[in-house]
This record gives C-alpha cells, structure tokens and sequence, in this order.
C-alpha cells in the first residue's frame, strides 16, 4: 500500500449546491488524498441510496416526494438478467454515475487531471450493500434486502458501481481508494436487522471484491467491528469522536488487521456544531487518548502510527458550508500537526 500514514482525508458529502466550488475546498483542503464531493443538497439524485440507483431492477425515484422504491407489480426478470450479464461481462459502462446523479464527480476529474503532480491518492465512495439494500424497499416498506434474489443483485449492482469509479478515477492517478460506506451496520445484530453475520460479510466481500485498488469500509456510529475486520477491507474508518472506546474491545482482531497492512481512518473531527467547541489541541489530546486505548491493550503505538489516517466522523452534507469548511480546516490541522509530531 502506499504510504500514506497520517494523511488526511474526506468522507464524502458536503453542502455545496456549486460543484466546481465544492471540488476546489475539496482539493484546498485534502491535497494528498482528495475525495470526489457528493452534493445531496443539490438534488435528491445525490441522495446516498438514489445516487447509485440507476440500473438496478425496478427501481423507481420519486425527485418531487423524495422517495425511493423498488417497483415489486412489474416482471424484474429481464432486468436481472441485463445487470447479470454486464456483471459477467465487465461491461462497468452499465454502472456509470451520471452528471444528476453525482455533479461532482466530473469536475473533480478535470480538476486533478489539470494539478501540475497527481496526489498520493483519490478517493471514492459508494453507498454499501447492506445499507443500500436495508435503506431501499419495495412498495410496503420492506426492505430488498430480505428478497434472496434482490440482496444478491444489490451486491453485484454496487460492485459493478464502485468498479466503474474506481476505473474513471485512476486515469487521473494510480492509486484509488474506494470506501464503502454503511451507516447501517450501526443496527447490526439488533432485533432491527435481520441479517446473519455470514451474509453481511458476504454481502460485503462481493462489492470488496470488485475494487482492485485499496478498499475502505465506513461506518459513521457503534458496530460489531470485528466483522469488519475478518473482511479484505485495507482501511476501516470510524467516528473515533464518539466511538473510539468501542474498537478497543477488540484488540486481538485490530491488531491483526495491522499486522496485515490494515489502516485506521480516526474519524476525529466531528461533523456536527460539537465543531465549534473544538480546537486542533483538544482533537489531538482526544485522538492521543483514543490511540491509547489500543496501546494498552498491548498494541504497539509506533504500529498503530504508521497505519493511521486523520479524517472528520463523517461526511459534512447536513452542515452548513461554513461549518463543513472548520471540520475541513480542523481535520487539515490535526493531520498536519501529527505529520510533524511522528514523523509521518
């Protein structure tokens, strides 16, 4: 993997409606790893289960209610087979985001394609299998990913949208990453999610599976992390402002993650007005103590250090554009002042 040790990095959303602006605070503010931005105040097209819509069987987005469903009363048949067979094919045009679906995701393209050196790496997202197919239901409400059939068209339809990025991101630099992301998994293994532990990974590894360059997971609150971690996943990103204790109950797990190359994305700077109490001092003694946690449990600091990533808890899209750019600036700093502290 490259080395990309205590960089910083963006989640995704933001709250531009202008693309071309919001690529340029993307790149001001992330220049070693910069992300495409996802605009969901633009349009409801850019909402996280509409924007990777297209193409899958019966599916049906209402822009006016702001609603998304899969249409049960028509014969899917013929479209299942078309979305197999580009599977089988490779054909990744058949997953192509459009110019409604993901504005930004163009400009971002021309934009590090005209910077003077590529950056160490772009980044890419696509809403994950398990929270694509519990977030999209049928006509009653029920989620597709309880149809047998649908769950696993779900995760052949993502993989092929995430393979299709990832190929379109690479023109312009050869190192991609590409985060699956799942707030989901937050309600994993409660009596709100019916789904086993076998076929969550499952589910998981069919869209992991796709992406040939390194491969991040997302989960924005709690879970079962060490799910997550028997996964091929390179990168597991997290909301360490809120969460951090809770990874370090699994220390037998992270540690073999990072024996094997794994990265921690300390998801630090909250995105939400908490922001606003924070300072680069205060984030840093919180990510220090977050760290430590780990340390502890007997998990060397220098192999945590070298695999770690400076990122905000989440994606920035319900924010204001003033508050989004302070969690940028903020997360920008903390990156930097860790750089110079360790070494990175």
């Amino acid at each position: 993997m490259t080395d990309l040790t205590l960089c910083s990095l963006p989640i995704g959303s933001t709250p531009h409606t202008d693309p071309a602006e919001a690529v340029r605070q993307v790149l001001a503010y992330f220049p070693d790893i910069p992300a495409w931005p996802q605009l969901p105040r633009r349009s409801f097209r850019e909402n996280m289960y509409a924007q990777f819509s297209t193409g899958f069987p019966g599916v049906n987005v209402n822009v006016v209610e702001e609603k998304i469903f899969v249409d049960f009363t028509r014969d899917l048949t013929p479209e299942l087979e078309q979305l197999y067979r580009a599977y089988l094919e490779q054909d990744w045009n058949f997953a192509a985001l459009s110019e409604e679906e993901a504005a930004g995701f163009g400009p971002f393209i021309q934009a590090v394609a005209q910077l003077p050196h590529p950056p160490l790496a772009v980044k890419g997202q696509v809403t994950g299998p398990i929270s694509w197919g519990l977030g999209v239901t049928d006509q009653r409400g029920r989620s597709i990913l309880y149809d047998d059939t649908l769950a696993d068209a779900v995760a052949r339809h993502l993989a092929m949208k995430a393979a299709w990025q990832e190929r379109e991101l690479r023109q312009v630099c050869p190192t991609v990453i590409l985060f699956l992301d799942e707030p989901y998994l937050a309600s994993f293994g409660s009596a709100y999610v019916a789904l086993g532990r076998e076929q969550a990974v499952a589910l998981l590894e069919e869209v992991l599976g796709a992406i040939q360059g390194i491969k991040g997971i997302h989960c924005c609150a709690n879970t079962d992390w060490s799910l997550l971690l028997e996964t091929s996943v390179d990168i597991l990103s997290l909301d360490a402002y809120g969460y951090a204790e809770h990874l370090a109950l699994y220390p037998e797990q992270v540690d073999a993650f990072l024996q094997r190359g794994g990265m921690i994305a300390w998801g630090i700077v909250p995105s939400s007005r908490e922001v606003l109490h924070e300072t680069t001092e205060s984030l840093l003694d919180r990510l220090h103590n977050a760290i430590h946690r780990l340390v502890r449990k007997g998990i060397p600091l220098e192999n945590i250090l070298r695999a770690s990533l400076i990122t905000p808890s989440c994606g920035t899209g319900t924010l204001s554009p003033d508050l989004a750019e302070r969690v940028f600036s903020l997360t920008a700093e903390v990156s930097t002042e860790m750089r110079r502290r360790y070494g990175g």
